[in-house]
C-alpha cells in the first residue's frame, strides 16, 4: 500500500469517508492524477506539479481539500476558504453529507484548466 493510502486508511471514519469521496470524484474528472504523500499529507499531482491536497484537522473536526492554486479560481468563491492564504483555497467538509457533488467537480474542472 502507497503511502498515501496507508495515511487515509488510518484517519478516523469519518475523514476516512470524506477523503475516499473527494478522491473518488478526483480521479472520475480527472483520471490523470496522481495520488502522491508529500508534506506529511495525501497530495494529488497534476501533470506533475501540485494541484490538490487532503488535509484533516482533527481538532476543527473537517477535511480541508485545498487546491494549490486556488487563488486563480473564479467560481463558487462562496465555497471556497483563503483564510488571509496568498495561493490555496480550499473547500472544507465537516461531514460526508456536506460534499456538494456539482460544486466539487466545477472546481476541480476549473482547477484543472489552470495546468497547461
Amino acid at each position: 500500500m502507497k503511502p498515501s493510502e496507508e495515511y487515509i486508511y488510518k484517519q478516523p471514519q469519518k475523514y476516512k469517508d470524506i477523503m475516499l469521496c473527494v478522491l473518488d470524484t478526483l480521479h472520475k474528472e480527472v483520471p490523470e492524477a496522481e495520488l502522491l504523500f508529500k508534506w506529511g499529507i495525501p497530495y494529488v499531482y497534476y501533470k506533475k506539479k501540485p494541484f490538490v491536497y487532503l488535509a484533516p484537522n482533527h481538532k476543527k473536526g473537517f477535511v480541508d481539500v485545498g487546491f494549490a492554486k486556488g487563488f486563480q479560481l473564479t467560481q463558487h468563491l462562496d465555497k471556497l476558504v483563503d483564510e488571509k492564504r496568498n495561493t490555496v483555497k480550499s473547500l472544507r467538509y465537516f461531514s460526508l453529507e456536506e460534499i456538494e457533488n456539482d460544486v466539487l467537480i466545477a472546481v476541480l474542472e476549473e482547477a484543472s484548466r489552470l495546468y497547461p
